[in-house]
C-alpha cells in the first residue's frame, strides 16, 4: 500500500494509515468523492471515514498521477482510467468533452476510484490440473466485477510462462492483450506484476486488433485476454481457434447459462470451441469457483476456494 499512499493527498493518506493493519490486505477499492467522504471497499463493503474529499484532495492526487503534467494524459483520458506503479488503476468520473460525438476526454474531475491490483502468486494452482491435460485448454474465466477474474488470470498466464515441474508442464510463450492495461499493469509498457520469463505484453491495445497483432508478430503460444463481450472479439476468437493458438480469457456474467443469452458469446459457446468454463462468485470470498464445465456445459469440479499457493 505504500506505493499508493505516495500517490495520495497527505490528508487522505494519513487518514488511512490510521486503519488496522489488518484491513490492508482486504481493501479492493479507495473511492474518492469531491464533496463527500472518502470511502474504502474491504472485502466488497463500504467503509466511510470521517475525511470529507475536498476539491484541492482531487487536484493535488491528479497532479501526483501525472507526475504535474495533466496533459500528458490525453489518452487515458479518453478510456475514463490511469493506470499507476504497481499495476493499480484509477477510475475516473467528471465533465466528458465530446468531439463530433466521440468522447475526447473529461474534465472537472470530480469522482476517483483506485482499485488494488492483487498479484497472489500459486491462487491458481487448484485449477490447473482441469486446465492442463497433456496441454492447455480453451478456457473462459466468467464472472461478475470483483470476483477476482483477472487475479486469477495473471496467475495462469504466469504458469504457463513458467511451467510447473511437478505437474509436468512445460514453459510456453504468453502473449497478453492488455486493452486496459489492467491484466499486467503496464508502465511505459512493461508489466509492473509477476509472469514469468516467456511473456509479451500489448498494452493498451483493442484486443480484437492486438490478438491479430500477438499472433502474427510474436507467435504466442497461448493468448491471453479480458473482458470477450463484442462483435469483434469473437472473430479474433475464431481466428485464434483456427491459428492454433489456445486461448484464457474471462468475461463478465454470472454463469454459463447466463453469457449464453448474449447472441455474440452464444455462438462461441454454441460451437464448443471453449473447453473449460470457470464460474466464479464471491460467495466464500473473491476467487470462489462456483463450478468448472467442460465443452458441453458439462460438470468437472465441485465448489472450491482458490487459496494463495
Amino acid at each position: 500500500m505504500e506505493e499508493i499512499f505516495d500517490y495520495l493527498p497527505k490528508t487522505i493518506a494519513d487518514e488511512m494509515k490510521r486503519l488496522p493493519d489488518n484491513y490492508w490486505m482486504k481493501v479492493e477499492e479507495i473511492r474518492m468523492r469531491i464533496g463527500r467522504p472518502l470511502e474504502i471497499a474491504v472485502k466488497g463493503r463500504p467503509l466511510f471515514l470521517s475525511h470529507v474529499v475536498t476539491k484541492e484532495d482531487g487536484e493535488t492526487f491528479m497532479s501526483k498521477i501525472s507526475h504535474h503534467s495533466f496533459y500528458t494524459l490525453e489518452e487515458e483520458l479518453k478510456r475514463g482510467y490511469i493506470t499507476i506503479e504497481g499495476g493499480h488503476r484509477v477510475g475516473l468520473a467528471g465533465k466528458v468533452i465530446l468531439e463530433n460525438g466521440q468522447v475526447k476526454g473529461l474534465r472537472h474531475l470530480s469522482s476517483f476510484n483506485i482499485r488494488i491490483a492483487r498479484e497472489i502468486i500459486g491462487i491458481s494452482r487448484p485449477l490447473i490440473p482441469f486446465l492442463f491435460e497433456k496441454g492447455w485448454k480453451h478456457t473462459m474465466i466468467i464472472g461478475a466485477p470483483q470476483t477476482g477474474k483477472t487475479t486469477l488470470l495473471r496467475d495462469i498466464a504466469r504458469v504457463v510462462s513458467t511451467g510447473c515441474d511437478q505437474l509436468n508442464i512445460p514453459s510456453l510463450k504468453v502473449g497478453i492483450v492488455d486493452e486496459r492495461s489492467e491484466i499486467a499493469g503496464c508502465m511505459f509498457g512493461i508489466p509492473q506484476l509477476s509472469f514469468g520469463p516467456r511473456v509479451d505484453v500489448l498494452d493498451a491495445c483493442p484486443k480484437a486488433e492486438g490478438m491479430m497483432m500477438m499472433i502474427r508478430s510474436m507467435s504466442p503460444d497461448v493468448l491471453v485476454v479480458d473482458e470477450i463481450g463484442r462483435e469483434e472479439d469473437r472473430m479474433a476468437v475464431l481466428e485464434a481457434v483456427n491459428a492454433g493458438v489456445k486461448l484464457v480469457m474471462t468475461t463478465h456474467g454470472d454463469s454459463l447459462e447466463e453469457i449464453q443469452k448474449r447472441p455474440l458469446l452464444a455462438d462461441i459457446v454454441n460451437r464448443q470451441l471453449i473447453e473449460r468454463y470457470v464460474e466464479l462468485t464471491r460467495e466464500k470470498g473473491p476467487g470462489t469457483i462456483s463450478v468448472i464445465r467442460g465443452e458441453k456445459g458439462q460438470r468437472l469440479s465441485r465448489q472450491m476456494r482458490v487459496e494463495k499457493g
